[in-house]
């Protein structure tokens, strides 16, 4: 929830045609997004205070476990929130301090990455007719670096603050790196993914939105790998690895790499909204589940994607594109979100069942 609603932030902050009440929508998405995820974070103190033992069983439950990571990948998108909306508009105290975070976040989503999947392959087995793309999920804090690097150093250059000293090469090529990993990662699941729907057909109705997050991490490769090669130039030194041609290169190599995933994500999606045609007739229902985000969260970094190549390229087509699938997605952004609350209400969602 909260990773979609920061995304929807990051979405209509990247649309190509600007305009004020549409950045007070983002800003707004942006505010409503930090009250949902302090909501989040003092709710689940609290679970654990009262039930003593819940945190251990979040670690060693197959549902729970794989969703941890969500806390810090929201966490990444209020970081980046925050590059777009406040440090352009701050003093240099802000842009330090998200200096300070962008490394202390690269750190963190290397280490809480590999140390779930250590606490997953040491504790639990996942069958592989029960897989579905969420295995991807302890690798999502590494799909965000590159995205909060870009945002980084766009807000930094827009600030023209000479007080703040900002290596934009090493965070470039650290967020590359860490990016690189996770994409890596998701390549190697989502493998594993199509050898089971091969074998195993489609995920079950509950989990059938969860075929979207199959979207994300290629998107989300895309829209930080395209931004950080577009500003080259401020990246990288004079005669960087011996030669003057580092700058066209790597914007070119950029783009490239950035067409390539993102096509890979087009296809994702393609198979995604496929997946739910069943659910257009009538008697076909889908019951709601948390996983219903999923419509949103990753289809904000296709999104992205989508108008960073369409900057690159000064392509009006992508560019529209992009701004028809921003308006799609926000309505599907209130569907879900007053869903929930509808389930919340009839105690549908997070309330003891008769079996429990």
């Amino acid at each position: 929830m909260t990773q979609a609603t920061g995304g929807m932030a990051n979405v209509i902050h990247s649309l190509p045609y600007q305009a004020a009440w549409l950045n007070g929508i983002a800003i707004a998405f942006f505010l409503l997004n930090v009250l949902l995820f302090v909501m989040n974070c003092v709710l689940a103190t609290l679970r654990f205070h009262w039930r003593p033992g819940t945190l251990i069983h979040t670690f060693t439950d197959q549902t729970e476990s794989l969703f941890i990571p969500a806390s810090v990948v929201s966490f990444a998108i209020i970081c980046i929130n925050i590059c777009q909306f406040g440090v352009p508009y701050v003093g240099p105290w802000l842009l330090r301090i998200m200096q300070i975070l962008f490394w202390s976040y690269t750190a963190m989503s290397m280490l809480a990455s590999a140390t779930i999947y250590l606490v997953l392959w040491s504790t639990l087995v996942f069958p592989i007719h029960t897989m579905t793309p969420t295995w991807v999920f302890p690798a999502y804090p590494l799909l965000l670096t590159a995205p909060f690097a870009s945002n980084l150093i766009t807000a930094a250059s827009q600030t023209n603050q000479t007080q703040v000293i900002l290596n934009r090469t090493a965070i470039a090529l650290s967020a590359v790196a860490t990016q690189g990993a996770g994409c890596l990662i998701a390549f190697m699941i989502s493998a594993a993914f199509i050898y089971r729907l091969m074998t195993q057909k489609l995920p079950r109705d509950f989990q059938r939105p969860g075929v979207f997050i199959s979207i994300g991490p290629f998107a989300f490769t895309v829209g930080g790998i395209v931004l950080l090669g577009n500003q080259a130039d401020k990246i990288l030194p004079q005669g960087f690895l011996g030669t003057d041609l580092a700058v066209p290169i790597i914007k070119v190599l950029s783009v490239m790499i950035g067409l390539w995933l993102w096509g890979l994500s087009v296809w994702f999606f393609v198979v995604s909204v496929g997946s739910l045609w069943k659910y257009v007739r009538p008697a076909n229902k889908m019951p709601f589940q948390m996983t219903w985000w999923s419509f949103v969260f990753p289809n904000t970094a296709l999104v992205t994607a989508t108008a960073a190549l369409g900057k690159v390229f000064q392509n009006s087509g992508l560019q529209i594109f992009a701004c028809v699938m921003a308006a799609g997605l926000i309505v599907v952004w209130v569907v879900v979100f007053v869903t929930m609350v509808r389930c919340l209400y009839k105690r549908e969602l997070l309330w003891p069942k008769d079996t429990q």
